[in-house]
């Protein structure tokens, strides 16, 4: 298995483009924990675009963003062959990351710390997903003990990582975080599924989304007693998906409305959410932000070609205070889901 390496791919000329989304004068109050300055003015400027190098790509998901500024993802081309890589922070690319278990064209990159350690998942051919970790070119495959299938979706600095586990093969994922080698379950009550999708290095919050009864998905968070903090929905939205956050808990991740445009959203806990949109495209998504408020994400284009995004918060951007959220103590043990059929939800792998 080659290496992935940071010498360019055909390196693409990044398309410069800053878009200024200006704020206007705002505060607002935030409590306990959570409470940040509020500065009187915010935005989210988009720094540049890209697409993986090559040809016939049709699919540019960046997923998480390190202090770096390395960005890890996956591209789809124009066979439905989907490849991990990671851009660096020079605007260079690796080589496509395949895990060497891989047997269907199938192997995403999910994660990434300062040390370029990469955290991503793989399917085989009798369709069940499976993780690794890749550092230094070599590839550590990883399942949770006992899982049938297991999705990992970050890892920080601390070596700490997320993601979603399947155990007994029903498709219904239960979330799970593991600090100092000791790894948590956890579901919100009732839900199909749960999925963890980022913890921050003080390891303060867990952040994702879950599936409700009816198929709907929201977001979450959990916070350091274990309690989780839910639905998370900005107004108007008929879907919900928190993704990255950083040691501010700062949030992004993004929302559909009843039109069917998804927008990008900036979330501070525990109800103040601002909207992104890029510009002309009727979906953005925002996946990772790190400590210095870079923030990576995807939008798609008239023609459908989905492009990765660099863009930067400068301050909070104005915000709107979510719905009422819900808040259930979890017990660190597995919790079964009401509803163990993948068909009331559709079986739709985890959100990217």
């Amino acid at each position: 298995m080659k290496k992935p390496t940071k010498e360019a791919i055909n390196v693409m000329k990044p398309k410069q483009i800053l878009i200024s989304i200006l704020a206007v004068l705002f505060v607002f109050p935030l409590m306990g924990t959570f409470a940040q300055p509020a500065p009187n003015s915010g935005s989210i400027e988009v720094i540049t675009t890209f697409v993986y190098p090559g040809t016939g790509i049709v699919t540019t998901s960046p997923q998480k963003i390190n202090g770096r500024g390395d960005i890890v993802g996956e591209f789809i081309d124009s066979n439905g062959v989907t490849r991990g890589f990671v851009r660096f922070s020079d605007g260079s690319f690796s080589e496509p990351i395949v895990d060497p278990n891989d047997t269907v064209g199938f192997t995403e990159g999910r994660g990434i710390n300062n040390s370029r350690t990469v955290a991503g998942d793989y399917v085989i051919s009798d369709g069940t997903l499976h993780s690794f970790f890749l550092s230094g070119g070599t590839f550590t495959e990883y399942d949770v003990p006992g899982a049938v299938q297991t999705n990992l979706l970050s890892i920080n600095d601390a070596a700490s990582f997320t993601g979603g586990f399947d155990p007994d093969g029903s498709g219904i994922f239960q979330g799970f975080v593991s600090v100092g080698g000791t790894l948590t379950s956890f579901s919100v009550p009732a839900a199909l599924s749960t999925f963890a999708y980022e913890t921050n290095n003080s390891n303060e919050l867990v952040v994702g989304y879950y599936i409700d009864s009816s198929g709907i998905l929201h977001g979450y968070f959990r916070d350091t007693n274990g309690a989780l903090h839910f639905p998370i929905d900005p107004s108007g939205s008929v879907v919900t998906v928190l993704f990255g956050l950083n040691d501010k808990n700062w949030v992004v991740g993004r929302y559909a409305d009843s039109s069917g445009a998804t927008h990008g959203l900036f979330f501070v806990p525990p109800n103040q959410f601002s909207t992104f949109d890029y510009p002309g495209s009727t979906f953005t998504s925002l996946n990772g932000i790190n400590d210095k408020g870079f923030i990576c994400g995807r939008y798609v284009d008239a023609s459908g070609i989905a492009h990765g995004f660099l863009a930067r918060v400068r301050g909070i951007p104005p915000t709107n205070a979510a719905g009422p959220e819900m808040k259930a103590n979890v017990s660190p043990s597995l919790i079964t889901p009401l509803n163990s059929s993948p068909s009331a939800w559709g079986g739709a792998m985890p959100a990217r």
